[in-house]
């Protein structure tokens, strides 16, 4: 039986708080999104910002 790789406690990456402005149709879409998840609107945000960060380095090359 193949072994698996060991169990690590996950690092938590530094954050830094920023304060942003959202059209409030934007916030009620999001929330909407992950309403009945244990999905964060910054944890949503985030993931979407990363996302969009990695289409625009796919679109430059």
């Amino acid at each position: 039986m193949a072994r698996k790789r060991k169990f690590q406690i996950p690092a938590i990456p530094p954050t830094t708080s920023k304060s942003i402005r959202f059209p409030n149709n934007i916030i009620e879409e999001v929330e909407a999104a992950i309403q009945g998840t244990t999905c964060t609107f910054s944890a949503f945000v985030v993931e979407a910002t990363r996302l969009a960060l990695e289409d625009l380095q796919d679109s430059e090359g």
